[in-house]
């Protein structure tokens, strides 16, 4: 329990540099604490004591907090993260010494106390030890969004708030799987942040806000920024991507009559098998192209126009995505599992390499496809050499896959069936077991893997020789064993299945 005589901790927010941007309550704890503490740099000065003077007293105990580097050069024996931590001890010590003595402490914090700031290293050692509050102050996240002028967020959309400080293919993976974003903590990181907001085509939807609410407060589009006149105290901003107003995209220099085809693999089912770089895609499309069941899959988006067709219109798909693109727009043509597997990217790739639209840019994306997604679900049967093929017969004889699959089953190759049957094709798996009875043992371990991630997922491993046609569909997968393939009844009771890499001399 806390002790009554102690006295009590603030972390105090001064909001975004503004000082008339203080709260009521802010500075009230100010006016009436008896110690005022807060972090500078070496230099020793303080922008959150700048923020706070016109409300400190003659009689405040003002102590100043001055980290020892702001680089990661040091020759502290745990290295930077090793001499910050030697410093967050020591000023905790010195403010529990005032705490100890009965006095109360504000700890001065720019922007909130809880987002990315100084006082979070000072409560998470003290919090538990004395009566604390948070007093919350204007993020610099929301002063952005104010200088902007622009919202940072709409409806179902997704804000993302990062560092800069992460790694440049961390920062493009993330701006690209986001609606919305504020990076913080620029400075030395700015030229990793124009790249990955460059890597993923979004440097001309960004801005650069530079000291926001302050006398020197900077708004431009990011592109325009010398990378060498970036302080810390600025950010990177992607506005929401709704009801954007004409000047803005004028403003960043956008040309929004550039159009473009991406071809996006879904993934087997479900956002959480969707990369974050088609997840970009698919959000900065303008329109959506694809077989109405993959279509479907994707979450409707304000603005964002859907062309949906049946599954047999591959050519005209592709077409009509490549006539869309040619007056301006940026389209999408989804596709399950990964684009270029038995799927869109090869159809839109040969209508696109057509005279008349040479000049549209393509682009394919990958996707995880369905052959991985079962092989997990049971452990690694695909840990060896392994062939793909596709079983329907729509766009190539049945004699050509038999030849195939009897040229993969004599290489004792593992085998990967696509699109074993459908409501029309019954007998091809009755076909395709009985090929492989005549290069497998019976008990050649099978995966029927069904709707894998979806929300009738069904998998079963099961005997060659027990293949029933009878449970297999276009949405089942398939796959057989080599000679080589091991299956095993684990503690738990799971059934595992695996082909090992080394196979016998």
């Amino acid at each position: 329990m806390t002790s009554t005589r102690t006295g009590r901790l603030y972390g105090v927010g001064l909001g975004p540099g503004d000082p008339r941007l203080l709260t009521l309550r802010a500075v009230e704890v100010i006016r009436e604490v008896e110690v005022v503490a807060f972090h500078s740099a070496q230099h020793g000065r303080s922008i959150a004591r700048t923020i706070a003077a016109p409300h400190l007293r003659e009689d405040h105990i003002e102590e100043a907090l001055v980290y020892p580097l702001t680089t990661g050069t040091t020759d502290h024996p745990g290295g930077y993260r090793g001499a910050l931590d030697t410093f967050y001890e020591e000023a905790a010590a010195r403010l529990a010494a005032h705490l100890d003595a009965g006095r109360s402490v504000a700890v001065l914090s720019e922007g909130d106390p809880l987002v990315y700031s100084s006082y979070q290293h000072m409560h998470q050692r003290l919090a538990d030890r004395y009566e604390t509050e948070v007093v919350p102050g204007v993020s610099s996240i929301s002063a952005a969004a104010a200088a902007l002028g622009l919202p940072l967020t709409e409806a179902d959309e997704v804000l993302t708030v990062l560092p800069g400080t992460l790694p440049q293919e961390e920062l493009a993976a993330r701006l690209a799987s986001t609606d919305s974003a504020v990076v913080l903590k620029l400075g030395r990181t700015f030229p990793a942040v124009r790249g990955a907001l460059e890597r993923v085509g979004r440097l001309e939807e960004a801005y650069y806000v530079e000291r926001a609410t302050m006398g020197a407060q900077r708004v431009s589009p990011l592109a325009d920024v010398d990378v060498d006149s970036v302080p810390y105290f600025s950010m990177a901003v992607l506005p929401s991507r709704q009801g954007r107003p004409a000047w803005a995209d004028a403003d960043a220099g956008h040309d929004v009559r550039r159009g473009e085809v991406t071809v996006v693999g879904l993934g087997p089912a479900g956002p959480l098998w969707l990369t974050p770089e088609a997840r970009g895609a698919i959000a900065r499309a303008e329109d959506l192209v694809g077989y109405t069941t993959y279509v479907d899959r994707v979450p409707h988006r304000a603005g964002q126009s859907r062309h949906c067709s049946d599954n047999k219109v591959e050519s005209e798909r592709a077409e009509l995505a490549l006539d869309l693109a040619l007056r301006g727009r940026r389209v999408a043509v989804v596709s399950s599992g990964d684009p270029g597997v038995f799927a869109m990217a090869s159809a839109v790739l040969e209508v696109a390499c057509e005279a008349r639209y040479a000049a549209v840019p393509v682009r394919v994306l990958p996707g995880l496809t369905a052959a991985h997604a079962a092989a997990a679900r049971v452990g690694a049967p695909l840990g060896h050499d392994y062939a793909t093929i596709s079983l329907s017969d729509r766009l190539k004889p049945w004699a050509v896959i038999a030849r195939r699959v009897e040229a993969v089953l004599e290489a004792d190759l593992v085998l990967a069936v696509y699109n074993p049957a459908s409501r029309q094709r019954r007998h091809q798996v009755s076909l395709l077991r009985d090929l492989a009875l005549g290069h497998r043992k019976p008990d050649t371990p099978v995966v029927v893997a069904r709707d894998v991630g979806g929300p009738t997922e069904s998998v079963a491993v099961v005997d060659l020789a027990s293949l029933d046609p009878d449970v297999v569909d276009m949405r089942t997968l398939l796959i057989i064993g080599s000679t080589q393939t091991t299956r095993a009844v684990r503690g738990d009771g799971s059934t595992v299945v695996w082909t090992p890499r080394r196979y016998p001399e």
